[in-house]
């Protein structure tokens, strides 16, 4: 065989062996992509609202966090007066705030902690689907590894774009204090104290006794605004 033709089943072989790897790193910038739009945020499998006494230890950034007792008091102050349909939350994530109107009045403000990044919180418009006096939960991984459990007051939210099971939420937060500063896996982080005054404040309104509130048609939940 000539020196032509070798050098040519070289040069042949060397273009196959580089448009085989351009195809397999477009493939693997493909799958990242996906898997990064597929992030669920902070889902639980707990959906009894009822707080756990054995568990003492959360884990979060890479450390142990103790678990308070915040939501296994058994108080209930549900906040009734203007119709639930004219009340609504709105989540301001470039200010990293959240307001709740009550008609035209502000029943508070709050600095809040929203998602970071790579976790982001959703946008647009939802309704409280579910809202639960405590949960656990655990995701991500690596070094955003969590493990949260008796996660107090958890209001989670959906549309028709962004489902429940997804795990998006307003919820209280004991693990940090770091409010106005993106924190969560896609979550509204609150302070506690302003998570359980929402819990009581918004629909659907929970029943005397219970931990647990679906919404329905007759008891729906309330409107939640996500914008920048």
């Amino acid at each position: 065989m000539s020196l032509k033709k070798n050098f040519l089943i070289i040069l042949s072989a060397s273009i196959l062996i580089i448009i085989f790897f351009l195809l397999l790193n477009g493939q693997s910038k493909s799958n990242k992509k996906i898997q990064v739009s597929d992030k669920n945020a902070c889902v639980t499998g707990d959906y009894t609202g009822e707080f756990l006494l054995d568990e003492k230890l959360a884990f979060f950034e890479g450390r142990d966090v103790e678990v308070p007792t915040i939501a296994s008091n058994t108080r209930q102050t549900n906040i009734l007066g203007v119709s639930s349909e004219e009340r609504y939350i709105e989540v301001d994530l470039s200010e990293q705030k959240l307001k709740a109107w009550d008609g035209s009045d502000l029943f508070l403000e709050t600095a809040v902690s929203t998602g970071l990044p790579w976790y982001p919180t959703p946008q647009g418009e939802f309704r409280i689907w579910i809202k639960l006096k405590a949960t656990k939960m655990e995701g991500g991984s690596g070094r955003y590894y969590y493990y949260l459990p008796n996660v107090p007051y958890v209001m989670y939210f959906q549309n028709d774009k962004v489902p429940g099971w997804r795990g998006y939420g307003l919820h209280g937060t004991y693990w940090h204090n770091d409010f106005g500063t993106p924190r969560s896996h896609g979550c509204v982080n609150l302070p506690t104290s302003i998570a359980e005054k929402l819990y009581y404040w918004t629909s659907p309104v929970l029943p005397e006794g219970k931990n647990v509130a679906r919404a329905s048609t007759e008891n729906p939940g309330t409107r939640i605004v996500i914008h920048e």
